[in-house]
């Protein structure tokens, strides 16, 4: 339940449209509801404009689809999994076909259900390498549940930066910019020095030996001398995209 949700059901308790009991029984899944294995936050939306995501790993199937269920029903908002498994989306898909409004789409391990409006803003979401794709795509399509429209440059890594410095238009014109990027990291710094917008740097687990698994890739950008620029976990793409939604509110 969102704000506007929220004072359509107060509009309606004023004009009789709706009964008291019945306002309530709607108010009782604020602020969360006990499913037994989890505690579904319908409160998020109100306090921070988006609903829970629900983080596939470590749950069943059942209790995936089970969450998804009680986001469906207790908000109007985008409902948003991340990183599942075969198993989870079948059961997902089957216990929450997606309604009347929009079907649930699976890719890359994301799926989706009512993907917001779309709203104002240009945002570009930056690889170094073709091997960040999977991190990009996971960042991309949570921006575009909250609906948002990123633009995806791909594979823009130091090693050939002619290619980053070939969309230099479209940096200087972006609202926000994601980079990620595995290796030494390099990338954040460069488009940290080239765009006046947002930025936010996404390390990830991409590289020989020494890059220890995004490790090198973090540190580097948190010792960044582009100054202001953010950073996230390691393959957080879902972390960057909340970010920039949180910026561009």
């Amino acid at each position: 339940m969102d704000e506007l949700e929220l004072r359509r059901l107060i509009d309606d308790v004023r004009t009789g449209a709706i009964g008291p009991d019945d306002a309530v029984k709607r108010l009782h899944r604020l602020p969360f509801a006990e499913l037994g294995y989890a505690k579904v936050d319908h409160h998020r939306v109100l306090r921070q404009g988006r609903p829970e995501a629900v983080y596939a790993p470590g749950k069943t199937p059942d209790q995936c689809a089970g969450i998804v269920a009680e986001l469906l029903a207790g908000s109007s908002g985008p409902v948003l999994v991340t990183r599942a498994d075969e198993p989870q989306a079948v059961a997902c898909a089957a216990q929450c076909p997606g309604g009347d409004q929009s079907p649930a789409t699976f890719r890359d391990r994301k799926l989706t259900w009512r993907p917001a409006e779309t709203r104002p803003g240009q945002i570009l979401v930056c690889t170094a390498g073709t091997s960040d794709l999977p991190v990009a795509d996971e960042c991309v399509a949570t921006l575009r549940a909250y609906g948002y429209r990123p633009t995806l440059l791909a594979d823009c890594g130091v090693a050939g930066v002619h290619r980053i410095l070939a969309s230099i238009d479209d940096l200087y014109e972006a609202d926000a910019v994601v980079v990620i990027a595995g290796m030494e990291g390099a990338l954040a710094s460069v488009v940290g020095g080239l765009t006046p917008a947002p930025v936010v740097a996404v390390p990830t687990s991409v590289g020989y030996g020494a890059a220890l698994e995004g490790v090198t890739a973090l540190l580097a950008m948190l010792s960044s001398c582009a100054a202001g620029v953010s950073v996230v976990g390691i393959d957080n793409g879902y972390g960057a995209a909340c970010a920039v939604a949180r910026q561009l509110r």
